[in-house]
């Protein structure tokens, strides 16, 4: 097994190639998303509770909205933090057969693939200058795949966050495994 950075390692063998991809190895960082997350929680909860006693029209109007926007963006960091708690990404392919998995606890859904209705691996390049790609490559979101194939008129995107030295590793490693 080559483990290129604490984030992701490979292990290639006779007919199989398998990567793993962990979202995070920076523990403050995930210290400060779950305090984050905590007083995200605790703010609406006390909006919520002040809500009931509230008697004019505007201002429950007003809550609600404002408690709408607050669970959108609970559901964002929860989701961004159980992600970097919990989850992996895993590709491998065996008897000619690619597959691909997000997982959570040991969880998640299996995309497969025969090989010969794959596409290489492309690498998606990201804008220095682009709000969205610099948002999507942040540690407090999860998204930003780096990579990506075409299977059965499906596009899959892979790889969050990985570096441009990781993603190329990753490429080179799967493109050469396709091809043979």
């Amino acid at each position: 097994m080559k483990v290129i950075s604490p984030r992701l390692s490979i292990l290639k063998k006779e007919n199989v190639l398998s990567i793993v991809i962990l979202p995070t190895g920076d523990k403050r960082k995930l210290g400060l998303l779950f305090m984050w997350l905590f007083a995200w929680s605790v703010c609406g909860i006390i909006v919520l509770v002040n809500y009931f006693t509230l008697k004019e029209a505007n201002a429950k109007l007003f809550t609600m909205i404002y408690l709408s926007f607050w669970l959108y963006f609970e559901f964002s960091i929860a989701r961004a933090f159980i992600w970097k708690r919990f989850g992996k990404e895993k590709l491998w392919i065996q008897n000619g057969v690619l597959h691909y998995q997000r997982e959570v606890n040991n969880k998640g859904k299996i995309i497969e693939c025969p090989l010969d209705l794959v596409s290489k691996l492309k690498f998606l390049e990201i804008s220095k200058t682009s709000f969205s790609d610099s948002i999507n490559q942040s540690f407090w979101v999860k998204g930003g795949e780096r990579l990506e194939y075409q299977a059965q008129a499906k596009t899959v995107r892979l790889g969050m966050q990985l570096s441009d030295e990781e993603t190329r590793v990753v490429l080179n490693e799967v493109n050469g495994f396709i091809k043979d």
